[in-house]
């Protein structure tokens, strides 16, 4: 079976406090776009091996044992009897770029094997799983917009409709870490909260929907925050940052016409719904 993995933006994102646990308490809006990892899940009764991985398009540095797909079916196997599986995974999503790829590849492969066990489990228990391996993990599941709340696990569906905005994705290929960028951050408790300034016209998120990580990445990388003046100089009526980065995203109220500046880091482009 062929499955689509995709990629999301998060509008908003507050870091609230650091956890006992190590995470982060955090509310962020999260919202699934076109940009496609494809992941090609199948059964392999002949190989002799209960699972094999192959890649192609972007490729990522790791091995077998770090790979997110690989801990998906770790655990799963643990859960349910699974015949022997082959995945391929054609990246398209940029590596440490704040759009999940990661997260998504290991959701999409729980729900692939899922497909095929002998017994499925059920999707409260899928979720159980997906949190395991990843703080983002549980919302690419339903692959819908969610306001994301606790350490990430704490998922509520969002309607908002922005169907007639379209959404310009950037990534000028910088690399930042997650642990980098909350390194640089002081959890606080905001002013107003993200669930309650989302239900605002878009015309209002500008200088009130904040992405937490934006002040100390923005100072170690000051040519993201020139790239999102630019995309508000070019109209945007909304641009952030996506994640700890380094993508930033712009949402205009119809295609714009972009400089070449731009326009050489664009790695896609669409209406803002999936």
């Amino acid at each position: 079976m062929i499955y689509f993995s995709p990629a999301k933006i998060n509008v908003g994102l507050q870091i609230l406090k650091k956890r006992a646990d190590g995470y982060h308490d955090i509310q962020s809006v999260m919202h699934p776009i076109g940009l496609c990892d494809i992941l090609e899940i199948s059964t392999s009764p002949t190989t002799g091996q209960d699972f094999l991985f192959s890649q192609s398009g972007i490729r990522f540095v790791g091995d077998l044992e770090n790979n997110l797909c690989h801990g998906a079916w770790e655990l799963i196997r643990v859960e349910t009897r699974l015949p022997p599986v082959q995945i391929h995974l054609h990246k398209q999503i940029p590596v440490g770029a704040g759009l999940g790829g990661g997260s998504s590849n290991a959701s999409t492969t729980l729900l692939g094997l899922n497909a095929i066990a002998d017994k499925p489990l059920t999707v409260k228990r899928l979720s159980e799983l997906a949190a395991n391996l990843g703080s983002d993990c549980p919302f690419f599941l339903d692959q819908k917009t969610m306001l994301m709340e606790g350490r990430g696990e704490i998922l509520t569906p969002l309607l908002l409709n922005m169907d007639e905005i379209y959404l310009v994705l950037l990534f000028p290929e910088i690399h930042v870490s997650t642990p980098e960028a909350y390194s640089g951050v002081n959890p606080a408790i905001p002013r107003f909260q993200l669930k309650e300034i989302i239900k605002e016209p878009l015309s209002r998120w500008k200088g009130h929907i904040e992405n937490d990580f934006e002040k100390s990445v923005f100072n170690r990388y000051p040519q993201l925050d020139s790239l999102k003046q630019e995309l508000y100089n070019r109209g945007a009526i909304y641009a952030s940052l996506s994640g700890s980065g380094s993508s930033l995203y712009g949402l205009f109220k119809e295609q714009p016409s972009l400089p070449d500046s731009l326009r050489k880091y664009v790695i896609w482009e669409g209406q803002f719904k999936l």
